[in-house]
């Protein structure tokens, strides 16, 4: 386990950018069929929505910017990332003295104007239909109308307009829907809870019916799995599935899980528990389950937050784990999510400064398949 107390400088000669998947070169990757990617399918980069002064981050901005320094230290080291931001100049100045020169060369920008940064709920839904990639730009209004969004509702289109994607642009924003919503195992199953995709105020006129039919068709899956428990403290979202539960390879769910009977989420986790303890593959089979552990309780302005282990991020190579200050919690999720990913590098980055704002590492990120990100 390796957790970055202090960023690499601009000095480091022997840095080398690992940007293919045991030899295979990401930017030739066959695709065949039609399929929604599992996060672990080859990936070309990463998007991180930049934090500015006109954020809900403005109180807290230098403590935030430097956990996206070091996430996007971590992603560029080794994928494309793609930088989105109302001001590209500030960044790249940001950025220049603090990372090496390979990695910098590796980061691509888009300018336009952001409400905020959860690049996991505004960002394209990427899918294959035969072999050709579509890129879907589903309606994002802010969990549920609670938060403005108007701008990083419009950021696909402008990323799309800038020329910096391959695929073909789909507009499906008559439906509302959020990456963090949805998990995929990459063969056509799809998983996500009822409180966040039946939300009264994200599609009011669809039923549990049209909402299946709706993701069947679009995302290109057969089967979709829900569940009915698993809320935690603060969550703004109404239940995404990333803060619950992941598909990981091998027919495996990781999720969290809460062993305190004191604890206020116990009821609610160990329904969820028993849920995904009943599900099955498309083979009839139980999935392999991984528990990951419950933070501690983390208080903000006397407002518990919806910290877990599960929001972490899945590259190439490497998973990007949040961690909280928490040694034995921390050390203890790395090494669950070690079990899962056996083959790549696992690193805690402290996401403290990101939970303040009720969300954590997966949520401000959006990875993109191989041959999207030219």
């Amino acid at each position: 386990m390796r957790f970055f107390s202090k960023l690499p400088t601009s000095n480091i000669s022997d840095l080398t950018l690992q940007l293919k998947i045991k030899g295979q070169n990401i930017d030739n990757v066959e695709i065949r069929s039609s399929f929604f990617p599992a996060e672990w399918f080859p990936q070309s980069g990463v998007q991180l929505t930049w934090p500015h002064a006109g954020t809900d981050w403005k109180d807290m901005l230098d403590e935030v910017t430097q956990c996206y320094i070091q996430i996007a230290y971590e992603i560029s080291t080794e994928e494309k990332l793609l930088i989105v931001a109302p001001d590209i100049e500030d960044v790249k100045t940001l950025l220049s003295p603090k990372l090496p020169q390979k990695v910098l060369n590796n980061i691509i920008y888009c300018q336009c104007p952001t409400n905020d940064t959860w690049a996991r709920d505004h960002g394209f839904i990427t899918v294959f239909a035969e072999n050709k990639p579509e890129l879907l730009d589903f309606h994002f209004n802010g969990w549920g109308e609670k938060f403005p969004a108007g701008l990083d509702n419009a950021i696909n289109k402008n990323v799309y307009d800038n020329g910096i994607l391959r695929g073909e642009y789909v507009d499906c924003l008559d439906f509302v829907l959020e990456g963090g919503a949805i998990e995929s195992d990459g063969r056509g199953t799809l998983l996500t809870t009822l409180d966040c995709l039946l939300h009264p105020k994200r599609n009011p006129c669809l039923s549990q019916a049209d909402i299946e039919e709706r993701l069947k068709r679009q995302l290109h899956c057969h089967r979709i799995l829900w569940l009915r428990h698993g809320h935690l403290i603060g969550d703004d979202t109404d239940g995404h599935i990333d803060t619950l539960a992941r598909f990981c390879p091998n027919n495996t769910i990781i999720y969290t899980q809460c062993s305190d009977k004191l604890d206020e989420h116990f009821e609610e986790l160990n329904l969820m528990e028993q849920e995904i303890q009943d599900l099955r593959t498309t083979h009839d089979e139980p999935y392999t389950l991984i528990a990951l552990p419950l933070p501690d309780p983390i208080v903000h302005n006397g407002e518990r937050l919806p910290a877990t282990y599960a929001n972490f991020l899945i590259m190439n190579n490497k998973v990007l784990v949040p961690a909280y200050n928490q040694p034995h919690n921390d050390e203890m999720a790395i090494k669950r999510i070690q079990e899962a990913f056996p083959k790549h590098e696992i690193k805690g980055i402290n996401c403290l400064p990101l939970i303040k704002q009720h969300g954590s590492l997966h949520c401000i990120t959006m990875q993109f398949p191989a041959n999207i990100i030219k």
